[in-house]
C-alpha cells in the first residue's frame, strides 16, 4: 500500500510555526496592553484620593501653600495620566493588530488543513479504488484457472 504525502505539508508547517509566533507576540502585547492600563488605573485611582483628601481638607480649613501644592500635584497627576492614556492606546492598538494576524493566520492555517483532508480523502478513495480493481483481477484470475482445469 502507498504512504500518504500531502504535497503542502511544509508549508502548512511553516504557516503553524508562523501562527505561533503571532500567538506568542499577541500574547506579549495584551500582557503588555494590560500593564500600562493598570497603571492608568493607579493614577486615576491616586487623582481620585488626592482630590477627595484636598476637598477633606479644603472643609476643615487648609493654608494656601497647602492648596497651591495639591494644584501642582493634580497638574502633575494630569500630564502623567495623559501619556499614560496615550501609551494604552499605542498597546490597544498593538493588541488589535495582533489579533487580526493572527486571525488572518489561522485561517490560513485552517485552509491548507481542509486542503490536506480532502486530499487525503481523494486518496483514500484511490487506493479503494486500486485495491477493487486488484481484487476484481484476482478474483477473475482465480475464476478463469479453475474453468480451464
Amino acid at each position: 500500500m502507498v504512504q500518504y504525502t500531502y504535497r503542502f505539508e511544509k508549508v502548512l508547517t511553516i504557516r503553524e510555526q508562523e501562527k505561533r509566533q503571532f500567538e506568542a507576540a499577541y500574547h506579549e502585547a495584551v500582557r503588555s496592553f494590560e500593564k500600562v492600563a493598570t497603571q492608568l488605573y493607579e493614577l486615576l485611582k491616586k487623582k481620585e484620593q488626592l482630590i477627595g483628601y484636598q476637598n477633606d481638607r479644603l472643609k476643615s480649613g487648609s493654608t494656601i501653600d497647602e492648596i497651591h501644592h495639591y494644584a501642582i500635584f493634580i497638574n502633575s497627576l494630569d500630564h502623567a495620566i495623559e501619556d499614560v492614556q496615550k501609551k494604552v492606546s499605542q498597546a490597544r492598538a498593538r493588541m488589535q493588530w495582533y489579533e487580526q494576524k493572527l486571525l488572518e493566520k489561522n485561517l490560513e492555517v485552517r485552509k491548507f488543513e481542509k486542503m490536506r483532508e480532502k486530499d487525503f480523502q481523494t486518496f483514500q478513495e484511490e487506493q479503494n479504488r486500486i485495491e477493487s480493481q486488484n481484487l476484481d483481477e484476482l478474483s477473475s484470475l482465480i475464476y478463469n484457472q479453475k474453468i480451464f482445469r
